[in-house]
């Protein structure tokens, strides 16, 4: 855990964390990805597809690979892309991607 020890207004002294934001990598280009069409363009190349589902709820992007029983729930909305979806990625897909802090 790291950050800065400060004084609030009553003399109290406590840790105000610093918070790191994640990104992910794409190890073989090491590409920061920053958009979801940069990567569906990657999944793509590693043989994942978009899920089309009748029952797929609207706020939800998903990815399957058919030799796979995995799926890859991303929000829609690429501003709530957090660490959990990206860590999630990692695992599905080892030595492809990483997760760094900015």
């Amino acid at each position: 855990m790291s950050g800065v020890w400060v004084f609030n207004k009553n003399g109290v002294m406590r840790l105000q964390q610093r918070l790191r934001r994640k990104i992910l990598v794409h190890l073989p280009t090491n590409e920061v990805v920053s958009s979801y069409g940069a990567l569906e363009r990657i999944l793509k190349g590693l043989g994942w597809e978009r899920y089309y589902n009748e029952d797929n709820v609207d706020h939800l992007l998903q990815f399957h690979k058919r030799t796979s029983i995995d799926l890859i729930s991303l929000p829609r909305d690429f501003s709530k892309f957090n660490s959990i979806h990206m860590y999630d990625i990692v695992v599905k897909n080892p030595n492809v991607f990483h997760v760094r802090d900015m």
